[in-house]
């Protein structure tokens, strides 16, 4: 289903039953994020995508090269389905010698992430902290600096809409000294796709 068809289904309360009929899909796929989470992808279309993540000790994480302090190219819209989210909100200044991280510029494709540092060195302090439950649904701009925090031991799953901001980058905070590199998308074999599907499935029925 596109973007807007999604973006109405959250409108009209009726999140639970798309994404319970979505995960009976045989052709669903999933890989690690090094933001911490599994991502289901299942749409995108002229710079519009609609997402499935998943947060659970049950599956294996992948480890972030940067840190979790990010911004994105592009608008989102997260709806959880179970669980709580924490939108940490990330104030972030320009430092010189005071700094305590630099910004990497991170583009996406289809072999991964390449990671590029800036000449931007920042330091960050905790803004706004929005706590989400279930059938919340929430929206951060693109460019905006934050985290998702899912309390340790804690299981999640949201919906994510995003839609791109021409001209916007993916940005993350990072160690001052790190140097390019590139970071493969690590997939998720069928057994764990499989204990994904089930571990959302289990907590809509």
């Amino acid at each position: 289903m596109s973007y807007q068809g999604v973006h109405e289904l959250l409108h009209e309360g009726d999140a639970r039953s798309w994404a319970l009929e979505t995960l009976s899909r045989a052709d669903l796929t999933a890989v690690r994020h090094p933001l911490g989470f599994v991502c289901l992808p299942l749409e995108r279309d002229a710079g519009e995508g609609v997402c499935l993540h998943l947060w659970s000790d049950s599956l294996a994480h992948a480890e972030s090269t940067t840190s979790q302090i990010h911004c994105h190219s592009w608008d989102l819209v997260s709806h959880v389905l179970y669980g709580q989210v924490r939108n940490v909100h990330a104030v972030v200044t320009d430092a010189g010698a005071e700094a305590t991280h630099r910004v990497f510029e991170v583009v996406s494709g289809a072999d991964g992430d390449r990671i590029a540092p800036t000449g931007r060195t920042v330091r960050h302090a905790t803004g706004l902290v929005e706590v989400f439950g279930p059938g919340d649904t929430y929206t951060l701009p693109s460019g905006r600096f934050h985290s998702s925090v899912v309390p340790e031991g804690g299981e999640a799953a949201t919906i994510a809409l995003g839609r791109g901001r021409p001209g916007s980058r993916d940005l993350s905070l990072g160690p001052l000294a790190a140097g390019p590199h590139h970071v493969s998308r690590q997939p998720l074999d069928a057994a764990e796709t499989a204990l994904a599907v089930q571990l959302i499935t289990a907590h809509l029925t």
